[in-house]
């Protein structure tokens, strides 16, 4: 999600992503919450020169307690 924040307050498609050379196959998995490598998010924060938290954020998954 902040991925798509990000590149709506700048202004830049995935198409531009992609003419700036980020393959569009790594958009489409950030966009299907798939793991990424930490090439693609210095990819990014170059093309949209932002820091890593305006491309990622952490999210905590849930514990399943055993009864």
């Amino acid at each position: 999600e902040p991925l798509f924040k990000t590149m709506k307050k700048k202004k830049i498609s995935s198409y531009r992503l992609k003419k700036k050379g980020f393959p569009h196959s790594n958009y489409y998995a950030i966009k299907k919450g798939k793991g990424i490598t930490t090439h693609t998010i210095d990819q990014l924060c170059e093309i949209l020169d932002c820091e890593v938290s305006d491309v990622i954020q952490h999210i905590k998954e849930k514990k399943v307690e055993n009864d």
